[in-house]
């Protein structure tokens, strides 16, 4: 991590709700003395040179801004994707369960002054009105808009966002069961939008110059508000099973279809500024976790050198030495780590191959919404197909997508292979046996919960690296069974075995919204920290 860099940028920011004057109504100059500063377009295009097509992009790109402290050093780890090499020369940090609260703020505040705040100021009033004037393009700043905030509430749980730019001086918190049910509208007007445009205008693109996800492709936008709806579906399941069955039902027999295709993934293309990219090759902060290793080595799965370079045996690292070489070793999650270079050979993301600086970042894909498809059939869903199909297409569809296809078939029959223990070279006290001896093939005779420990964890290893829906799924399902931390610090608020359950709400809120966290604190139903459980995340069987 370049403390400079990531850090600082952020440690001069107000609250969340100060910074949320960008959205509340122009004109109130007397708000506070920094309105200039917060009311200025958060994206750094200056008003008259406003265009949607230099404002649509930005807003894109913002979805991962910042993301070594909005998402990997928080998500990605508690998903069992990454564990940094370092501890930033703190003992106490996010990966032994003690929150930095400056990571926090990012993770929180970022959506709502990038994403939200233009999308509200910018596009919905005069000049653009695109709301109503130009209800294409509206519909895709709603997709953008529940997929930026459904980071957020699944981080923290309750959250703003009906009353966001309502008022200078406190803005409430939605429960997050409020939250899913205007995400859901908001994806039945953006989609309604894009229906009605697709038919009057076959093969139109005047999104084309706007957009880094897909070159202005309608078809596939509503592939992807169909499949978020999916998602979210999925999510709810276990709290509220009615409403989860009638969106999921909605999303698989949406006219335009689910993303079903490699071509028809989601992602961001940026400009040489790759995250993965950067936090690794630059940083040297993004180690492979020894969970992903657990699973990948015992599989045998042909896409662990797409994702991972095998352990770095140069002379310059402490270890690993010359017997490591070709190995993949992962680092346990709230491991005692030495300063650097100690644990910097250990394996890392393939940022030569795969995570290049160029390369797009994925945040929805074709084979998560076949695993989706998957469970579905195993809870009987109208329009859900069969689970074992599902679940193949699924493994297969990543394996196209990381240029492996060759390796599907075995790796779909291979009945025998399991996670392996997990030995940390440096380290007994960081060892693990395996905690799951799930298998890759699917078993027709075995039992419901049997099968979605199959699905989950095939999914989890095709969604990587994207922590955030990955730390999701193990929260709702409980798998992949994932390693516990090795050193818990959080004062009994976190069980080991558990594992952390959420992001306590960062500090600025208390100071500049007080009322508004603590009725979302309320609306919580529990304490403000790392393991009091969301809406959603219920403590039941899966069926």
């Amino acid at each position: 991590m370049k403390t400079n860099h990531k850090f600082n940028k952020y440690r001069n920011c107000n609250s969340y709700m100060i910074a949320l004057c960008l959205v509340a109504i122009l004109g109130l100059s007397s708000c506070t003395k920094n309105f200039e500063k917060y009311n200025t377009d958060q994206t750094g295009i200056a008003d008259k040179d406003l265009k949607i097509p230099t404002l649509f992009i930005p807003i894109e790109q913002q979805i991962f801004q910042n993301y070594q402290v909005a998402q990997n050093l928080n998500a990605d780890a508690y998903a069992g994707y990454s564990t940094p090499p370092q501890t930033f020369g703190r003992t106490l940090y996010n990966m032994n369960y003690v929150f930095v609260d400056g990571w926090n703020q990012t993770a929180f505040n970022q959506i709502y002054t990038k994403i939200l705040g233009p999308i509200k100021n910018k596009l919905a009033p005069p000049p653009l009105s695109v709301k109503t004037t130009l209800p294409d393009f509206w519909a895709i700043a709603l997709i953008l808009e529940v997929e930026a905030i459904d980071r957020v509430t699944d981080k923290f749980g309750p959250a703003p966002y009906s009353k966001v730019g309502s008022s200078l001086i406190t803005i409430p918190y939605d429960s997050q069961q409020s939250i899913y049910q205007q995400m859901f509208l908001k994806l039945d007007t953006a989609t309604t939008s894009l229906q009605t445009f697709i038919a009057a205008n076959p093969g139109a693109t005047p999104f084309a110059k706007s957009d880094v996800v897909y070159g202005g492709d309608y078809t596939k936008w509503l592939k992807l508000a169909n499949s978020l709806r999916l998602r979210l579906a999925m999510h709810i399941v276990k709290v509220d099973a009615v409403t989860a069955q009638q969106q999921g039902q909605k999303a698989l027999s949406a006219p335009g279809g689910l993303l079903s295709a490699v071509t028809d993934n989601a992602a961001i293309a940026g400009s040489g500024q790759n995250d993965y990219f950067v936090i690794t090759e630059s940083y040297t902060d993004n180690s492979m976790s020894a969970s992903i290793q657990s699973y990948m080595v015992g599989y045998n799965d042909p896409r662990i050198s797409k994702y991972f370079s095998p352990a770095n045996t140069d002379p310059k690292f402490t270890f690993p030495g010359a017997a490591y070489k070709g190995k993949y070793i992962g680092i346990r999650i709230g491991s005692d780590i030495p300063a650097k270079p100690a644990y910097s050979g250990y394996s890392v993301y393939n940022f030569n191959d795969t995570f290049t600086a160029a390369a797009p970042e994925l945040f929805m894909t074709a084979a998560e919404v076949w695993f989706l498809k998957a469970e579905a059939a195993l809870r009987n869903w109208t329009g859900a197909g069969d689970a074992q199909t599902n679940y193949e297409t699924g493994i297969s569809t990543s394996m196209t997508q990381y240029g492996v296809a060759a390796g599907a078939a075995a790796f779909i029959a291979d009945g025998t292979s399991t996670p392996t223990a997990y030995t940390d070279p440096q380290n007994t006290a960081n060892n693990s046996p395996a905690l799951s001896n799930i298998t890759i093939k699917w078993d027709p005779a075995a039992n419901n919960e049997v099968k979605l420990e199959r699905i989950i964890t095939q999914k989890w290893l095709a969604m990587f690296p994207e922590g955030q829906e990955a730390w999701t799924e193990f929260r709702r399902t409980g798998y992949p069974k994932l390693f516990p931390v090795v050193n818990n610090n959080s004062n009994g608020t976190i069980d080991t075995k558990i594992q952390v359950r959420r992001l306590p709400y960062p500090l600025s809120e208390y100071t500049g919204n007080a009322p508004g966290v603590q009725g979302g604190v309320q609306l919580l139903g529990g304490p403000d920290n790392g393991g009091t459980r969301l809406w959603w995340d219920v403590n039941k069987p899966n069926f």
